[in-house]
């Protein structure tokens, strides 16, 4: 099986996106991606989006938002972009790597309890209990 880092779609409207950015006063943040935030709450039915520059800035608001820091443990998939770790490992947080179903090439997750180690990381024991973190 062959996994594709990446496959950039792009037609008419999409370059005219970008030409229309190129022809403006304004190369970079305001309005488009004031436009891009909104939409994207609107899709996910919230009142606020957040729209930054890269995956990685993306991946790494979400380990913050989650909470997740120093001594935590993360359970992630080794076939991955090389951000998702680093995004954990930025915050101080523990990588835990649980390997993958060949045909679907995502996590296993019939592997993941056995991935929590005991008595140790904030998330192991939330993991465990079935309950929100703190």
């Amino acid at each position: 099986m062959k996994v594709a880092l990446s496959c950039p779609d792009l037609g008419p409207a999409e370059r005219q996106a970008v030409m229309d950015v190129l022809e403006s006063d304004i190369l970079a943040l305001r309005p488009k991606e004031a436009q891009f935030g909104r939409l994207i709450a609107d899709y996910c039915g919230r009142k606020h989006g957040i729209a930054v520059n890269s995956g990685t800035s993306g991946l790494h608001l979400l380990i913050r938002a989650s909470g997740i820091a120093d001594g935590d443990e993360v359970i992630t998939t080794p076939l991955s972009f090389i951000a998702s770790s680093n995004c954990i490992l930025y915050e101080r947080a523990k990588p835990v790597f649980v390997d993958i179903e060949p045909d679907t090439v995502n996590i296993d997750a019939s592997l993941i309890e056995q991935a929590i180690t005991r008595g140790r990381g904030r998330y192991s024991r939330w993991m465990r209990s079935g309950s929100q973190p703190v």
